[in-house]
């Protein structure tokens, strides 16, 4: 049974843990990359959809990326999506095809965005540390039932925080490396 509530929080945790990689991939580091774009949708025949789902996303260069839509008709929709985004970019539009160019970032805008990966960094341990509650919450449950022995509790307990320890220095980790990636010039 705790081997259960162990392997539950485990993924539950390993979940938090991919969430921050997904949330951290949206912040820009001067550099282009299409993850850049993935939480940019279009409207595309009345469906909103993703961006990589109407057009074709690529790399021009290091600070430039393309867009092809896949219909011409597709490219003010695509234009006025990503000028419309949070991303403060602004494409410009050649035929039928979308460059989006990166302007450098500023050391005050690096620090921002340092401070928003902490951030972020923060609210995935919050949740890991609420996982790891209500996993020792079910423990007790056991305990509380006789279910278990007060041992298995002490023992239980300690793996889970063990397990939490673990993904809150993978956090750690995951943290420092881009933070480390937006101070790069």
């Amino acid at each position: 049974m705790i081997n259960d509530i162990k392997k539950d929080a485990e993924i539950r945790m390993g979940k938090s843990l991919e969430a921050l990689r997904q949330e951290l991939a949206k912040i820009r580091t001067g550099r282009a990359h299409p993850s850049l774009l993935e939480h940019v949708h279009v409207d595309y025949y009345g469906q909103d959809v993703p961006l990589n789902q109407a057009a074709t996303i690529a790399i021009e260069d290091a600070r430039t990326l393309t867009v092809t839509p896949w219909e011409k008709s597709m490219v003010q929709p695509i234009e006025k999506a990503i000028m419309t985004s949070d991303l403060g970019l602004n494409p410009a539009t050649a035929g039928q095809v979308i460059r989006i160019p990166l302007p450098p970032l500023t050391e005050e805008r690096r620090r921002e965005l340092g401070k928003v990966v902490h951030h972020e960094g923060e609210h995935t341990k919050i949740a890991i540390r609420n996982i790891r509650r209500d996993a020792n919450h079910h423990i007790k449950e056991l305990l509380k039932e006789k279910e278990i022995s007060e041992d298995e509790e002490h023992r239980g307990e300690g793996e889970i925080q063990q397990l939490t320890d673990r993904f809150v220095h993978q956090v750690d980790e995951i943290v420092e490396e881009k933070e480390q990636e937006l101070l790069e010039i």
